[in-house]
């Protein structure tokens, strides 16, 4: 039975179907199991679900375990199929078969949304800036001053090409309309900055606390610490390896016969979260010379090779994370951190 997306009274309405379907086919009482697959629809549905007393839960697609023996057959009843299956052999106490996603509260979730939107604005400011260079290079131009500040807007007249003529009247105007989407990415941008200081302010951030508990460690800023906690610090975690795993800042090992070795990081994380702590990474080896995970960085990984480097700053990562973690949790402060000054 094919449900319009949205319609929940269609949706009840087909679960109550197949409910009496089940109870007529097995003469005794049925109570509704319900699973998904998280994808674009988000969280909305379950928590509709779990409102009317049905229980729910959102898998994991990526989690599922699929036979490798030849070309996989991929159709809407196949994969139906597979996660009912799936999804009776979790219920039976095989926690092997898949990974449930953990729901976040309506709170938890919106929280999130200012520095995932932040995230989108600096690209798009990036796409702008690299469309006018690339234009302005189009016709020999290197003078990029004040495109930022708008004042490249105001003396496109007066540029001159590479072979000494003055710009086109279409040329400038796409350059006039891409300075006006770069000031207005910029405007929000600014704007966001505000919403979210008001938002860590008013405590309309869930446990904004600890916000304030990372930006007093030096080398991590607001925008840091709001995008960690909102992403990351919100959660529970039973271990370090449990948040290293979240991250995706887990090892992968290769162990085959006489073969072993590591792959590298897993990748199977929080994307956002694990680009932003390799960032923080960056900038705690500047703003922290003095701290334990700096020295181990140094002493580990410093060689003449950049590659090294930048190897090491992933495992450095990692580290960081699980100390800001039980910073976070049981207030350890990392050893040799310097703590800001009021």
């Amino acid at each position: 039975m094919a449900v319009p997306g949205g319609d929940t009274s269609a949706l009840l309405a087909c679960l109550e179907q197949m409910r009496a379907r089940a109870v007529q086919a097995c003469d005794c009482d049925a109570n509704l199991r319900v699973c998904f697959e998280a994808g674009y629809d988000g969280f909305w549905i379950a928590r509709f679900l779990i409102d009317q007393g049905i229980d729910t839960i959102v898998l994991d697609a990526t989690s599922f375990l699929v036979s490798r023996r030849g070309r996989r057959v991929k159709t809407d009843r196949v994969d139906v199929e597979a996660m009912c299956n799936t999804l009776k052999a979790f219920l039976l106490g095989d926690k092997s078969v898949c990974r449930p996603v953990v729901l976040p509260t309506p709170e938890e979730e919106d929280s999130r949304r200012i520095c995932r939107e932040r995230t989108q604005l600096t690209k798009e400011r990036t796409r702008h800036v690299n469309r006018i260079k690339a234009l302005l290079n189009l016709h020999g131009i290197r003078d990029f001053a004040g495109l930022q500040t708008g004042v490249l807007k105001n003396r496109l007249t007066d540029l001159r090409t590479g072979d000494g003529r003055s710009l086109g009247p279409h040329i400038r105007r796409e350059l006039t309309r891409q300075m006006e989407r770069l000031e207005l990415v910029n405007r929000q941008i600014k704007a966001l900055e505000v919403e979210r200081g008001e938002a860590v302010a008013d405590a309309e951030i869930p446990q904004s606390r600890k916000v304030e508990m990372l930006t007093r460690l030096r080398g991590i800023g607001e925008i840091g610490a709001s995008t960690m906690v909102t992403e990351v610090f919100q959660r529970k975690f039973q271990n370090r390896k449990h948040l290293a795993s979240y991250l995706g800042l887990s090892p992968a090992h290769y162990a085959s016969g006489d073969r072993s070795r590591d792959q590298g990081i897993s990748k199977a994380g929080n994307k956002a979260a694990r680009v932003m702590m390799v960032e923080l990474a960056w900038c705690w080896l500047r703003y922290q010379p003095n701290s334990a995970l700096t020295q181990w960085y140094r002493k580990r990984f410093c060689t003449d090779a950049a590659t090294s480097k930048k190897v090491g700053v992933i495992a450095l990562a990692r580290k960081l994370a699980i100390a800001l973690w039980r910073y976070l949790e049981h207030g350890l402060v990392p050893e040799g951190a310097v703590i800001k000054t009021s």
